[in-house]
């Protein structure tokens, strides 16, 4: 396994990306930006246009897109984290070097919930929650930003507890209904202190997804008022559409779509969503690693999914895992947009796509290929060794 990360810049730099095809922002309402040019300071994006407009004095490193798309690297709202990139799911070595392949440059845990031993106690939930915070503050898998340190809802806890997990510096709460608590009277008691004390929280949905966890059914996601609803779409079982549409329509809380639910359940959500004019809460995730196992590809096909049978432009699919995520999140990446951080991914059509472009593949069904990612103005990986081969990959032609 990879140890600490070492990789993070000492000097001042600054990245100069130009001869952008496509610039994807994040953003619903402005999904694509007039524009070929980026430049990042010290990790942050300064500068967003035509090249002949912008300054690239001084650049540390030179990126030449080739013609291909730039968007903001994808947020996977719902991953199952352990112990830096190993998974006891399936027994994974280096799980997030691949999903970063797959595009991906940050992931929110759901909960450390397949620990080995995983304390049910309130003193050792505390105790692994703020170490698995402070572990992946610590450790960034080739340049990753897992948000970790999620503690799932037990009996026995009081507000006190939920405000020393915040002055320690947790600041999610695991999927409620994976731990002890699992009725809404007791969950919204426990999610509102979450929220008093700045903690996010993010409630299972649908059918059980592992021993330990039980049904949670549309009466007990609204009395427990979770700011996500997650997997929305079931993790693997979705609850029945009539409940799917209850929750849309009667919460206004983020409406997590993920890869290891139900891909019917996904699109029915998703119409549900457009029909009644609240797509910025739809948020993409994988709920990886599981017993599917890890899907590098999971966000993309996501995106490709709901763009070619939901009836969704894939610009604003795209969207779903970036600036909604972010957003709902509380992130400062996700958007291309001045003072962000500078986390991309560069993208073309796969070879062969009957798709004329990539926008067009994604509209068709198929995967994009992954050209290049960035993480805070740092190139951290080239052609992906996952997607299919892109037309065109960008190119460091300076330094």
């Amino acid at each position: 396994m990879a140890h600490d990360d070492s990789s993070a810049p000492a000097k001042p730099t600054k990245l100069v990306i130009r001869n952008i095809g496509l610039m994807l922002s994040g953003d619903l309402g402005r999904p694509i930006l007039d524009a070929d040019a980026l430049v990042a300071i010290d990790g942050r994006i300064t500068a967003i246009g035509r090249l002949k407009d912008v300054d690239v004095e001084g650049a540390t490193t030179i990126v030449d897109a080739m013609g291909t798309a730039l968007a903001p690297g994808l947020i996977d709202s719902h991953v199952h984290p352990v112990a830096g990139d190993w998974t006891p799911r399936q027994s994974q070595l280096g799980w997030i070097d691949s999903c970063l392949h797959g595009g991906v440059t940050t992931m929110i845990s759901a909960g450390e919930v397949h620990t080995p031993g995983r304390p049910r106690d309130i003193v050792g939930l505390k105790a692994m929650a703020i170490s698995a915070q402070r572990m992946f503050s610590n450790f960034k898998a080739v340049g990753v930003k897992v948000h970790a340190g999620a503690p799932v809802l037990e009996h026995g806890m009081e507000e006190r507890d939920f405000a020393e997990l915040a002055a320690a510096g947790v600041k999610l709460l695991g999927e409620v209904g994976l731990g002890g608590v699992k009725d809404g009277e007791t969950a919204g008691k426990m999610v509102a202190w979450a929220r008093k004390y700045g903690i996010s929280s993010t409630i299972h949905t649908g059918g059980p997804s592992i021993p330990g966890s039980g049904l949670i059914d549309k009466d007990i996601v609204l009395e427990a008022d979770a700011d996500i609803i997650g997997h929305i779409n079931g993790g693997h079982t979705a609850l029945p559409d009539d409940q799917i549409r209850c929750l849309c329509e009667r919460c206004g809380r983020g409406l997590e779509l993920v890869h290891n639910g139900n891909e019917r359940a996904a699109l029915y959500t998703l119409r549900t969503a457009k029909e009644i004019g609240q797509l910025e809460r739809v948020i993409l995730g994988t709920d990886a690693p599981a017993g599917s196992g890890v899907q590098p590809l999971g966000i993309l096909r996501m995106i490709s999914l709901l763009s070619s049978l939901g009836e969704v432009a894939p610009e604003a699919a795209f969207c779903f895992a970036t600036g909604n995520t972010a957003r709902l999140r509380e992130l400062d990446c996700g958007l291309i947009e001045v003072g962000k951080a500078a986390d991309f991914v560069f993208l073309d059509r796969a070879q062969h796509s009957a798709g004329k472009s990539m926008l067009d593949s994604v509209r068709l069904g198929d995967l994009p290929g992954v050209g290049m990612t960035v993480i805070d103005g740092v190139v951290r990986s080239q052609r992906s060794r996952n997607t299919p081969p892109a037309d065109r990959a960008p190119a460091i032609v300076g330094k």
